[in-house]
């Protein structure tokens, strides 16, 4: 429990705790604007990530969209992550990857852009 008796989520505590979800919770994406659209991430072939390795670039969930049956029905069935710094942040899924995480799932499919090697020396 965490504290005045709330349940503790894994990979969300406060800074500095051990992320047992993700590698590390942030508020805000640290790398560059690459401006790819959507029609930019589909020609990126998904592959599988655990989730232990993906840094959150949001701090806040919707519980709504976590519950939600149709959230990617207008969107990318897989989330999105950008690789920067040899760090990987996820930009877009975190509420699939949250819902994988409860379906007891360590590995999803994400597509991943990598800005190492499209911008090497940044």
């Amino acid at each position: 429990m965490g504290r005045g008796g709330a349940p503790r989520v894994p990979g969300v505590g406060s800074e500095g705790s051990r992320a047992l979800i993700f590698k590390a919770v942030r508020d805000g994406r640290p790398y560059p604007d690459h401006g790819f659209s959507t029609r930019d991430w589909a020609m990126i072939p998904p592959r599988q990530i655990r989730l232990d390795q993906l840094v959150t670039t949001k701090r806040t969930l919707e519980l709504d969209a976590l519950l939600a049956d149709d959230s990617t029905f207008y969107g990318d069935l897989f989330p999105h992550a950008v690789q920067w710094h040899r760090e990987m942040f996820l930009e877009d899924g975190l509420h699939r990857a949250l819902r994988a995480a409860l379906q007891q799932r360590n590995v999803i499919h994400v597509r991943v852009l990598d800005l190492d090697s499209l911008m090497p020396g940044a």
